[in-house]
């Protein structure tokens, strides 16, 4: 069984490879392959790349990102409206 580590950043400012570099080596601590970095803001390209090329699995989860899996699983959000989308029967237009 793996174990997966999650840390979350509720940043305004990108988040760079430093703060996912320390994610990684915290990692290691625990001895640990796996891990889930999630930010409100977004990541850079070198946080991005640096994750993308080091052993360890790191998946990075930006603002946007979070934001979609929070509407997709009804988690910390409310239903404000509900719309019908209607086609036309062309069954019932049809003459026998």
């Amino acid at each position: 069984m793996d174990v997966v580590y999650v840390q979350a950043k509720r940043w305004e400012a990108n988040v760079g490879r430093p703060t996912v570099q320390a994610f990684a080596g915290s990692l290691e601590g625990f001895r640990a392959k796996k891990g889930v970095l999630i930010t409100t803001s977004q990541f850079s390209d070198e946080a991005k790349e640096y994750a993308n090329r080091i052993e360890k699995r790191i998946v990075l989860v930006d603002g946007e990102q979070l934001a979609q899996l929070m509407i997709d699983h009804g988690i910390g959000v409310a239903e404000v409206n509900n719309y019908t989308v209607k086609r036309i029967d062309l069954d019932y237009f049809e003459e026998e």
